[in-house]
């Protein structure tokens, strides 16, 4: 009986000793503890936006030639007015003074042709009275009235001549501003495409040609951004908008929206965008920005604050968390209602409390719900 309990004894010893080295190991996982904050709703644009100048226009003579005056470089802030570009326009300068010289000579013909008109009709007035006095006969009483008359018809065509000179004196001047580029407004110029000497010519229809003149006004910037057509409808004016930029890491901007295109484009088949544009709300913030810069926009289209939430990675299928039991050190599959979310955070509506603790690390091997797990020490918390 003794050797019975003897091996009996060591049986379970083995036993035992088998289970424990084969015992299941708790799973290392990080946990987030479940707290109070913000949380918002928002959208992204689906491909990088661009800074944009509200104002921008690329000039290009009307006519062909070649340049004979630029009066800006490149990078360099113009004033309103300011020539930038002239072509050769000897020609059409010639012109406008003879059109000038016409008009000084019209007027001239003028002062002949009426000073003459006048005094034949102070003598027809005079053979008026004569023929009623009858010192005159009938006919040479009409031929001073006609004589008049015509005087006074060569005065109103001298005066149509003026008319017809100052017309062409302003054909010409047409014809010239068809040669040179005027700057319409304050900006830097952003291109300038030809030199000194290089012939110049005008888009013809359907070939598109590089401008001659890009102008920026660099006081007025925005941001355009594309959003996937799911989403624009959920965009209003005025919405808070959040901007971030490859140049500037780190440091986003806030601003809001002050239009959303009313039409869809089709850049692609599978992606059909709707743009955004975005106004920031400091100007310190616009003298950092450039022309081109590449950004993207987040639109904020809800906000809650001091709601409880939980990181938004956490969420398995079906608006589930695996919930940490620190009793029994295993994870429970717990399912809760969520309000508003983004990509960081999720609000919590029922479910979970304050101060519970969830699994942050769905991504490593073996953790579902029953097994036994350990926190990592350098355990998250949502702030």
């Amino acid at each position: 009986m003794r050797r019975i309990l003897i091996i009996l004894s060591l049986i379970a010893g083995v036993a035992a000793a088998v289970w424990w080295f084969n015992r299941p190991q708790p799973i290392a996982v990080s946990l987030a503890e479940v707290s109070l904050g913000a949380v918002q709703s928002s959208v992204a644009n689906t491909r990088a936006g661009t800074v944009e100048a509200c104002q921008r226009t690329k000039l290009s003579p009307i006519s062909g030639g070649r340049i004979v005056f630029i009066g800006a470089k490149k990078g360099e802030h113009v004033k309103k007015g300011l020539v930038l570009m002239r072509l050769w326009n000897d020609d059409q300068q010639a012109q406008s003074q003879l059109a000038q010289t016409q008009v000084e000579s019209s007027r001239k013909r003028i002062a002949e042709a009426c000073a003459i008109a006048e005094n034949a009709e102070r003598d027809a007035a005079r053979m008026s009275k004569l023929r009623t006095l009858e010192f005159v006969s009938e006919s040479d009483e009409e031929k001073s009235r006609y004589e008049a008359q015509s005087r006074r018809a060569a005065c109103d065509g001298a005066r149509a001549d003026v008319v017809q000179a100052q017309a062409r004196v302003k054909v010409t001047t047409v014809e010239q501003n068809r040669t040179v580029l005027i700057a319409p407004f304050d900006g830097v110029v952003a291109d300038i495409v030809g030199e000194l000497g290089e012939y110049t010519t005008p888009s013809p229809p359907g070939i598109v040609m590089p401008p001659a003149i890009d102008l920026i006004d660099d006081t007025c910037l925005y941001i355009k951004a594309p959003m996937d057509e799911i989403d624009a409808p959920k965009i209003r004016k005025g919405q808070l908008a959040r901007v971030s930029l490859d140049a500037l890491p780190g440091k986003p901007l806030v601003g809001h929206v002050k239009r959303v295109a009313p039409y869809v484009l089709a850049v692609e088949k599978q992606s059909r965008t709707v743009d955004v544009e975005v106004a920031l709300d400091s100007n310190v913030d616009n003298k950092k920005l450039l022309v081109g810069y590449s950004a993207d926009v987040e639109v904020v289209l809800d906000s809650h604050e001091h709601v409880l939430r939980v990181p938004t990675s956490t969420l398995i299928e079906g608006n589930k968390v695996l919930l940490f039991n620190p009793e029994s050190k295993k994870l429970e599959q717990r399912e809760i209602k969520t309000g508003i979310t983004n990509w960081e955070y999720t609000e919590v509506l029922a479910g979970l409390k304050a101060g519970d603790r969830i699994v942050a690390s769905l991504e490593r091997e073996g953790v579902k719900a029953g097994v036994l797990v350990k926190s990592e020490t350098n355990s998250s918390k949502t702030k």
